[in-house]
Order: structure tokens, then C-alpha cells, then sequence
């Protein structure tokens, strides 16, 4: 059992990693550049370090190196002043180690040596995936379980100021979690209630991480992983039990097809006619395609041939 998971787990990373390249690439092509808020600080800079340069050389008639010292210095103090938050971002300021207020998005401005961004909140939907490997169930049958967690941050301060990594805290509390539920359950029960153990687990998460300022959009399983012996029997339990509903509703309907023959013959032996109806019914489904002959007995061809000896022995 331990060398077939193990074989899976391999073959599971390798395809993983094969795939890894392009889904990189992907992503990086998917995630918004900052390039242009450095650019926009650059150009900044330049901006205020050359109006400070022209304002010395307008009032002194030249340019030494106290004006660009001068100016140096202006232009960090006005570039470390002055940020840009993205639209899906929220910027959390301090100011002298205490919290002031959360900014965002757009451009804002902090005091300089006084305020400082301490941390960029990303409030967009993410996707964690976990899992559980070899968690007992109730009927201790070990499991590997993979699932994916979508969340979001919807309280900046909170996720910034009561937890030290709110990413790591949501991973652990999410496996943490998953391996308490699948406890409380039996292998039926997991694999055949995907969606109520869905539901749980979003539950329980939700109680767990609101205090952090996330919220818990859903948690799907994405897996489950049981013993291979454990799958063979379980194979051959679900085929006898369709074996049995098999016979179960082959019996119905012979007992059915009896009770109609039943009631069948015993209306012919009520009405002739309606035997005789039948046997013509038989008798021209027989011969409807032409490809055969059909032999009736009748009384007709015994008087031709008492007729025929007649006139034979009249001559």
C-alpha cells in the first residue's frame, strides 16, 4: 500500500512538473505589472529635482553642488512621500509605530519620517490548495485527501494588525480542519457527501478566520485517495449489490409477465373468438414478408378429395 501511494504521489510531481513551465508563464503574464508606478516615481523625482536645480540657477545664476544636494534630497523626500496603491490593493500606514489608517487605491500622500507603509494587501479572490495525507477516518481507513480553499481579505487592518501571516494561518487552519472532519467520519460517508463535508468545512473555517478579517467564499474537494485493497473490496461489494438489484428486478418482471399471461389465457378460454382472432393475428405475422408457407388444416380439402374418389369410381 505504501509503494502504490508512493508511485502515485511520483507520477502525481512529475506531470506537475512537466506542466510547470507553461502554467508559470501563465501566471506571470496574468499578474499586474507595477512598472508603471516605478516609472511614475522616477519621473517624479526627475520632475522635482530639476525644478530645484532651475531655482537655483535662477536665483544664484548657477548650478554647484549644494543645489544638487539640495535638490537631491527634495526630490527623495517628495518620492518617499508619495505612493500609488493599485485598485485591488490597500496600503496600511503607520505612523510612529502605531496604526493610523488604511489607504487606497490611487495615489495618497504620508508625512515624511513619520508615516510609513508597512504592508500591501492584495483584497482580490485567492485560491489556497491543502490537503490531508493518511488522516484516519472513524473507521480508522487512512485517506488522502486534497481540496481548494477561495478566500479573500475584507478587513485590511485586522488581517495586518491581529495575525503576524495571514496566508500561513489560513493554510494551517484549513488542514487543521480538514483532518478534524474526516476524523469524525467514515470512509462512506467522505467519499459519498463531498458536498455536505464541503459545506462543514466552510462552515468551521469561516468561524475560524472572521476574527482575522478574511472571509471564506468556498471549499472544494478536489480528491480522495483510498487504500488500493480498500478500493478492490469496495469494487466488489457495489458489484454484488447491483448483481442483487439486477435479480430483484429480473423476478419483478417475470412475476409480471405471469400475472398477464394469466389473465391472457383465461380470457380466451371465456371467448372463442376472440382465440380464433389471435391464432389469424399469428398466422398473418407468419406470412406477412412472404418468405414462407403456411400449412392450414381444413375440412374444405377433405370434401375436394371424397368428391375426386367419387368421380373416379363413377368412371
Amino acid at each position: 500500500m505504501g509503494s502504490s501511494k508512493k508511485e502515485r504521489r511520483i507520477s502525481s510531481a512529475a506531470s506537475h512538473f512537466e506542466a510547470s513551465p507553461s502554467g508559470r508563464q501563465d501566471v506571470a503574464l496574468q499578474r499586474a505589472s507595477r512598472n508603471g508606478i516605478y516609472f511614475f516615481q522616477m519621473a517624479l523625482f526627475f520632475i522635482a529635482f530639476g525644478l530645484v536645480c532651475l531655482a537655483f540657477f535662477l536665483l544664484a545664476g548657477s548650478v554647484g553642488f549644494v543645489a544638487v544636494a539640495v535638490a537631491s534630497v527634495v526630490a527623495l523626500l517628495l518620492v518617499s512621500c508619495t505612493h500609488v496603491a493599485q485598485q485591488w490593493e490597500r496600503v496600511v500606514v503607520m505612523r510612529l509605530g502605531r496604526f493610523k489608517c488604511v489607504k487606497g487605491p490611487g495615489i495618497f500622500f504620508t508625512v515624511p519620517l513619520v508615516d510609513y507603509c508597512t504592508m500591501r494587501v492584495d483584497q482580490r479572490i485567492r485560491s489556497t490548495a491543502f490537503g490531508a495525507e493518511e488522516t484516519l477516518t472513524a473507521d480508522l481507513v487512512p485517506l488522502d485527501v486534497d481540496a481548494v480553499l477561495f478566500w479573500m481579505v475584507h478587513d485590511t487592518e485586522k488581517a495586518c494588525t491581529v495575525v503576524d501571516d495571514y496566508e500561513l494561518l489560513v493554510l494551517q487552519s484549513s488542514q487543521t480542519i480538514l483532518r478534524d472532519a474526516i476524523g469524525r467520519a467514515n470512509v462512506a460517508e467522505v467519499t459519498s457527501r463531498r458536498e455536505q463535508l464541503d459545506r462543514e468545512l466552510k462552515r468551521l473555517l469561516e468561524d475560524k478566520v472572521a476574527p482575522w478579517g478574511v472571509t471564506v467564499l468556498s471549499v472544494e474537494i478536489r480528491d480522495i485517495l483510498m487504500p488500493k485493497e480498500l478500493q478492490d473490496v469496495m469494487s466488489m461489494e457495489a458489484q454484488a449489490e447491483q448483481k442483487r438489484k439486477a435479480r430483484v428486478v429480473l423476478m419483478e418482471a417475470e412475476q409480471d409477465i405471469s400475472e398477464m399471461m394469466g389473465g391472457i389465457a383465461s380470457a380466451y378460454d371465456e371467448d372463442d373468438k376472440a382465440m380464433q382472432l389471435r391464432q389469424m393475428h399469428l398466422l398473418y405475422e407468419g406470412v406477412k414478408e412472404g418468405r414462407g408457407a403456411v400449412v392450414v388444416p381444413s375440412s374444405w380439402g377433405d370434401s375436394f378429395g371424397e368428391q375426386v374418389g367419387k368421380g373416379i369410381a363413377g368412371e
